[in-house]
């Protein structure tokens, strides 16, 4: 999956999310659902995307 189509799938469930947060509750079992896909996709492009900070 190219970085493009990951923002765009990103930015897709983030506005469902909204969508269905504002309308079921945040704490709806759909909104959480959302929020756990929103998580993994924004984990996938960090993993995929983003160099790792060094600590020193």
């Amino acid at each position: 999956m190219s970085k493009n189509e990951l923002v765009r799938l990103i930015e897709k469930k983030r506005s469902e999310l909204i969508e269905v947060a504002t309308t079921n509750g945040l704490t709806s079992s759909v909104a959480i659902r959302y929020s756990q896909e929103l998580d993994h996709l924004i984990n996938t492009y960090q993993q995929q995307y983003t160099q790792p900070s060094k600590t020193y």
